[in-house]
């Protein structure tokens, strides 16, 4: 473990306390969202800006205003423009960057929408998004200003989507604000997915860390109305019309459900306050699928929805990696084993000191389980990240490698309990 001198302490907690008193000097308790659109290939990437929009509220930090949460596989930096400093950043992953690394982005170029949110700022600022490839590269950046007078911002949320709270726990800046959003219920089924929407939430706060810090978490359930019922299956030869046009099938991944229309998402929560997302679709096939601040989205109806949900959210807030592998492979696109991923639970030992070194029991650095009671045991066990070899994961088994495992490793909680406390102390 590193050691870490008092100095950096002591401007850790200054700055930090100064941020904290930051927010009421440069941003209104109002929300920027950032509509871009991502587009390339394997070979050359691009972001464009498609539209500012604006409501009132803000749902997320106060404090730590210039730091990351985790590093991500993109960043979206403010700058206030009189004085150059930082004022705020966070950090996301996006259905683009998994893509690019696909056969097919190899001779094909598309483009992906891509929403964030950041508090509307007081004064002009300079905002600043780019991609991080996953050799922890700038693949692509765009720089651009927002004039907060501008009369070209969109004001949003004059019309509020129908929602009811399922859990409120306290002041919308204070806690981690999770929006549950209808796909492919009509009118007529919103009494099913407001009770799927409690499930869900059921499902969520029966696992560590998340039951001991409820008292920390805001959980909104959207009625978003679709026309048709059910979700599309391409497979199938099934097409909806649905309130984001989610589909399997992503990446021609037959469990992989996703959905390429972002902005939609967001149109349906435009004033009610969130950060977080999980999308219910209202469907007994098998999937989901989880990306890091964007969204989750997962079957409602399948015998596996409990445990599916809860690992697809430890995808899209915790930023967590997979930690189940494919037998005598090896995906070098998706993580390069000279390269220490980003996702906490996961490690190529490049930088084993940033991850769970510290957790390790001493003189058993890789304990081989003889029991139940053992299979938690924190360890470096070979395989994970899809790949059978290079990579690590830190527990026989987790909720982030089986649906049949009932919780998440100490590995995981630890790492999601931080972000609860990034969020909201």
């Amino acid at each position: 473990m590193k050691r870490i001198t008092l100095l950096p302490i002591l401007l850790l907690m200054l700055c930090t306390k100064s941020f904290a008193q930051q927010f009421d000097a440069f941003f209104t308790e109002k929300s920027l969202r950032l509509d871009y659109m991502f587009t390339g290939d394997a070979s050359r990437q691009e972001i464009s800006l498609d539209k500012l929009s604006a409501w009132d509220g803000w749902a997320g930090r106060k404090h730590r205003l210039g730091d990351l949460p985790l590093l991500g596989n993109g960043q979206v930096e403010v700058t206030d423009e009189a004085t150059g400093q930082v004022i705020y950043r966070t950090s996301f992953s996006s259905l683009f960057s998994e893509w690019l690394v696909t056969d097919e982005a190899k001779t094909t170029r598309k483009s992906f929408e891509a929403t964030f949110l950041v508090p509307f700022p007081q004064k002009p600022v300079i905002v600043r998004t780019s991609l991080i490839n996953n050799r922890h590269e700038v693949m692509t950046a765009i720089t651009h200003r927002v004039d907060p007078t501008d009369v070209l911002i969109h004001r949003m949320g004059q019309r509020i989507t129908p929602h009811r709270y399922l859990l409120k726990s306290g002041a919308a800046d204070r806690c981690v604000d999770i929006a549950i959003c209808a796909e492919g219920y009509t009118e007529t089924e919103m009494d099913r997915f407001y009770e799927d929407a409690q499930v869900a939430c059921d499902a969520l706060f029966d696992h560590e860390p998340f039951k001991s810090m409820k008292e920390r978490f805001n959980v909104v359930a959207v009625a978003s109305p679709s026309l048709d019922s059910g979700v599309s299956v391409p497979r199938l030869g099934e097409w909806k019309q649905t309130a984001f046009g989610s589909h399997f099938s992503t990446f021609y991944s037959d469990r992989y459900l996703t959905t390429l229309n972002v902005k939609s998402i967001h149109d349906a929560l435009a004033g009610i306050d969130y950060e977080h997302i999980i999308i219910l679709a209202n469907t007994d096939e098998y999937g989901g699928g989880g990306i890091y601040n964007s969204y989750t989205l997962t079957t409602a109806h399948h015998p596996m929805f409990r445990p599916v949900v809860v690992h697809e959210f430890g995808h899209s807030f915790g930023g967590l990696g997979d930690e189940y592998f494919y037998d005598d492979d090896v995906m070098t696109d998706t993580y390069p084993l000279d390269i220490e991923p980003w996702e906490q639970n996961i490690t190529t030992q490049v930088d084993f000191d940033s991850k769970w070194k510290d957790m390790l029991q001493k003189g058993t650095p890789n304990p081989t389980p003889v029991n139940q009671k053992e299979k938690y045991a924190v360890g470096v066990y070979e395989g994970g990240g899809y790949s059978a070899k290079g990579i690590y994961r830190p527990a026989f088994n987790c909720r982030m490698r089986t649906n049949e495992n009932p919780e998440f490793c100490p590995v995981c909680q630890r790492a999601l309990s931080r972000l609860i406390l990034f969020y909201t102390e």
